[in-house]
């Protein structure tokens, strides 16, 4: 029973492995983008990723995050018998839902936390045309 139990364990890795190679060589950021009152909120886990490695564009409707996670050990592929944190580069881009005010954008890290607050762009008001003859 051992036997078949290490085949289908390291089939199992085989596969993960397989996919992993297969997958984009880059990883995607889970992100959370909540409305905060006169901000739009964007929070991501990023931990583990040294701040110089983060890099954040924002027009007024859309921020881009992208960095990079270092390993902090260096382990050969073939000594894991199960990997499922992403090391390397990542990368997102979320289309925001109203326009941002980009120039007054602020981001904070805390505790592996990025939080990026994007001031909303005041409403503008309508106004009315005439048409002259």
């Amino acid at each position: 029973m051992s036997d078949i139990f290490n085949k289908n364990i390291s089939a199992d890795l085989a596969v993960s492995k397989r996919q992993r190679d297969e997958e984009s060589v880059e990883g995607q950021l889970t992100v959370d983008v909540y409305d905060g009152g006169d901000d739009i909120v964007v929070r991501s886990t990023v931990a583990g990723v040294d701040e110089k490695n983060l890099d954040i564009s924002v027009t007024s409707d859309m921020i881009t995050i992208k960095g990079f996670r270092e390993p902090d050990q260096k382990v050969r592929s073939a000594e894991y018998y199960h990997q499922e944190l992403y090391w390397g580069p990542f990368s997102r881009s979320i289309i925001l839902p109203v326009d941002v005010d980009a120039d007054a954008a602020r981001a904070s890290l805390k505790n592996g936390i990025l939080t990026i607050r994007l001031p909303k762009m005041e409403s503008r008001r309508t106004k009315k045309v005439s048409v002259s003859r």
